[in-house]
């Protein structure tokens, strides 16, 4: 498929290599060229203008917050502007339900099409096309983006026709791998003062009962206490709690533990954490149990 990408940070660079790797006619667009050059050695075309990776039959964008985004598609030279009748704007970033519903209703205005498609994954998942997209959107639409989903993720999860859900879904998924980090930082204080080994601890907890790769990795990096580089930067998690207790407000549905979140996060923050991997939330028990 002929498709533009915008956005090419770690995720974005892996995502559009995968696309080109599997054929696809791919047109790169970055605020930085620079960071394209690996892409055009692998076969991608160079856009210097939003509108040059508009003229496909798709365009993906994979950005780092709502400004970004709105920025690229909502302003007078933006996606919406620029993109074809009938063709699809496939919206891979974590942004909030509010601006999601803003797209559709744009580009439905504008004759276009709108797939929400975030993803559940680190680079690395990214980069060796092993991540989970969650999808929603006009079910002709989402089927039309399979060939491209496909070379990007190991499955794709269709889950209704509103795109701001799956927007909400990757919102909640990232509370809860939040969640996960807090409860196990706290754990392995715990342990961790009794004098009890954190390493084998985390071993004992994955080999049994926490088998999941969440608890795996981010044990791993929590009982070594190493928390760069950043593979998910602590503003980002910040940022997505942020979301999702706006999303809970708009709702009326009480989230006191995303409350904590937001406060741990700003902690991580305060004490200047911006190159911090998010997993740095779980390091704060330690520290806390240190200081008495």
């Amino acid at each position: 498929m002929k498709t533009g990408f915008i956005g090419l940070g770690r995720m974005g660079s892996a995502m559009a290599a995968n696309l080109l790797k599997a054929g696809h006619d791919v047109t790169v667009f970055n605020r930085s060229p620079e960071k394209s050059r690996s892409l055009l050695e692998l076969g991608a075309h160079q856009a210097t203008s939003i509108a040059e990776a508009c003229d496909g039959e798709t365009v993906i964008t994979m950005l780092a917050d709502d400004a970004a985004l709105t920025h690229v598609a909502l302003t007078n030279e933006g996606i919406v502007g620029k993109l074809s009748k009938g063709a699809i704007h496939i919206s891979m970033s974590t942004i909030s339900v509010a601006l999601s519903k803003e797209l559709a209703q744009a580009h439905a205005r504008a004759g276009q099409r709108f797939v929400a498609a975030p993803v559940f994954g680190r680079p690395e998942a990214a980069a060796a096309a092993k991540l989970f997209i969650v999808t929603a959107g006009d079910a002709a639409a989402v089927e039309a983006c399979q060939p491209l989903l496909g070379a990007m993720g190991q499955k794709v999860f269709s889950i209704g026709t509103e795109p701001a859900a799956a927007n909400l879904v990757k919102l909640s998924g990232n509370f809860l791998l939040a969640s996960a980090i807090e409860a196990l930082g706290e754990a392995i204080a715990l342990v961790g003062k009794a004098g009890i080994d954190a390493h084998a601890y985390v071993d004992l907890l994955t080999s049994t009962i926490f088998p999941a790769p969440a608890y795996k990795t981010y044990g791993g990096l929590i009982a070594d206490n190493k928390f760069q580089p950043a593979n998910f930067s602590a503003p980002l998690g910040f940022k997505d709690i942020r979301l999702t207790l706006a999303a809970a407000e708009s709702l009326r549905v009480p989230m006191p533990l995303g409350s904590l979140l937001h406060a741990r996060f700003l902690r991580v923050l305060a004490h200047g954490g911006d190159n911090l991997d998010w997993a740095a939330i779980g390091g704060l028990a330690t520290q806390d149990a240190r200081e008495h």
